[in-house]
């Protein structure tokens, strides 16, 4: 018996129960809309969500091929119609397709202050706002399909065909719901351990399964591809660790996934000296890295920091800021640090932010890390902050020059060029680009590839082309020709946007509830029948 069935049967037995008055109650109607709501609240979602990235992480570490992937989304309507293609184009299935939530695009396109930097500026709750609505859009996607499927089988009813009938309800019984995990960013925290847990709960509260934070300084942290980083010690930045874990655990999401971002990489500065309890600990391995001097006790100024080093004393180099700063060229080591220990306080994925994009450099930390935790697994930023065409086609250059290749056509500064899009270096570079999801996942263990802020940038190309196009000598055309033939003739859904804002199904409620007398907005005068 299918679910359907089983809640048919299940209003039917009520409906007995309630007597004259659940007369006009349709059981199947009733059945209908309970499967066209699948998920009740959004810790219903985050359960669901985080057994399938679960099930995804062990199948990764038995075949790097099954690598996971996402797109930043920063409103629900991307977030829908991202879904919506993806079953289209793959067979009907979003197996290994994420959708990633970026503080970025919060902090520039949802904060009622306006455009803001990535600096965790915004107010706090516009993050799980962003949650609920996403899934709020995906739950609807769901529930248009599935009206659809419920107008065909009633079309296949009426006019008698049995075998279409069948196939119509195989496809309602074992319908794939467009509700995916959601990779959620929650910068920095937020505040100290206490605000991270509590913005932690509101996101798993409204669907979060997955919840990335970074080490930096809550009250100063930047975006991971801007300067001036400040990074905290690990037993701070591990409290934070623990209050995700505890927040997943008291809300019952005991497989939430927690992702651990190092930004060390790029970061030269720490607000804190860390607490040595004893020689080699967390503690003392962070001051370590610190760029020291050694001194006299005569030597020290007045209100110096100082502290011991082997029995050496030692003064930190401090900025005017008040800042700690970091030895160049211990990004790598600190990376590494950072990792194994954020495993051993209870990370799932890590996340390493990178200058570029080079295969050899992820794969080179992890390495390290792995040799401590073999099944390490990264999450990985396929930024748009970095320019691919450039860093791709300079790293093709460097290989022929060190495989003794000529290269006197090419100008290695200057290989953004078009003059250089049909050479056989940008062939080489383009095909890189191709197979760099694939070639981190299988030298670097990258489980799940993301790109932060693609749709961000794509609202804004589309919009660019469509205002040249239609304020320009093409008018009208501009919008036919560049948006609207393309809709139909691509099969997009929201060509017809009045199904895609829910039309037809607030019709098949008004029916639902009037019967006959029912007035309906998808009648033969609906200009979207146009689109049929």
């Amino acid at each position: 018996m299918s679910t359907l069935d089983a809640d048919i049967q299940a209003v039917a037995s009520l409906k007995e129960q309630g007597g004259s008055s659940w007369d006009a109650i349709n059981p199947e109607s009733a059945a209908r809309m309970r499967a066209q709501n699948k998920f009740k609240t959004g810790l219903d979602i985050a359960k669901y969500t985080a057994d399938i990235m679960r099930a995804d992480m062990a199948a990764f570490d038995k075949d790097k091929t099954k690598y996971t992937q996402s797109l930043g989304c920063w409103h629900g309507f991307i977030g829908q119609q991202k879904m919506i293609s993806i079953k289209k184009h793959f067979n009907g299935k979003t197996d290994r397709r994420y959708l990633y939530l970026s503080g970025w695009m919060v902090a520039a396109l949802r904060s009622a202050f306006g455009p803001l930097p990535d600096q965790s500026m915004h107010e706090k709750t516009v993050v799980a706002d962003l949650v609920r609505e996403l899934y709020t859009f995906l739950r609807q996607a769901d529930a248009r399909e599935l009206g659809g499927l419920f107008r065909a089988l009633d079309a296949a009813r009426e006019a008698g065909n049995k075998a279409e009938e069948a196939k119509i309800q195989d496809q309602i019984d074992n319908h794939v719901t467009h509700v995916v995990p959601i990779v959620a960013d929650i910068d920095a925290g937020f505040g100290n351990a206490e605000a991270t847990y509590l913005m932690a709960k509101q996101m798993i509260e409204a669907g979060a399964c997955c919840l990335q934070i970074e080490n930096q300084v809550a009250d100063e942290k930047q975006c991971g591809h801007q300067d001036g980083k400040v990074t905290v010690p690990h037993a701070d930045f591990h409290n934070k660790l623990r209050a995700l874990r505890y927040a997943f655990l008291e809300l019952g999401v005991d497989n939430g996934v927690i992702v651990a971002r190092t930004d060390s990489e790029g970061a030269g500065l720490t607000k804190e000296i860390a607490v040595v309890k004893e020689r080699g600990d967390q503690g003392d391995i962070y001051n370590s890295f610190l760029d020291v001097e050694e001194i006299d006790v005569a030597d020290m100024a007045e209100g110096d920091v100082c502290f011991n080093r082997d029995g050496k004393l030692v003064r930190p180099k401090r900025l005017p800021s008040g800042l700690y700063q970091f030895r160049q060229g211990t990004g790598h080591e600190r990376c590494v640090f950072d990792c194994i220990e954020a495993i051993n306080a209870g990370a799932d994925l890590l996340w390493i932010e990178t200058a570029v994009p080079t295969v050899h450099e992820i794969k080179g930390m992890m390495d390290d890390v792995r040799k401590v935790h073999p099944d390490a697994k990264l999450v990985y930023n396929n930024s748009p902050s970095f320019n691919w065409t450039l860093n791709f086609r300079q790293q093709a250059y460097d290989a022929m020059v060190e495989a003794g290749e000529d290269v006197s056509a090419y100008d290695r500064t200057a290989l953004m060029s078009a003059e250089y899009d049909d050479t056989a270096l940008a062939a080489t570079a383009d095909e890189r680009i191709r197979t760099f999801q694939a070639d981190t996942a299988r030298e670097a263990n990258v489980f799940h590839h993301l790109i932060t802020l693609p749709t961000y940038h794509t609202a804004a190309l589309s919009t660019d082309n469509l205002a040249k196009e239609y304020f320009g000598e093409q008018g009208m055309l501009g919008y036919v020709a560049g948006v609207q033939r393309k809709e139909i003739r691509q099969g997009i859904a929201c060509v017809k946007h009045q199904n895609m804002s829910g039309s037809d199904m607030g019709d098949d409620h008004k029916e639902y509830y009037a019967g006959e007398l029912a007035l309906k907005a998808g009648g033969a005068k609906n200009t979207s029948n146009q689109f049929n």
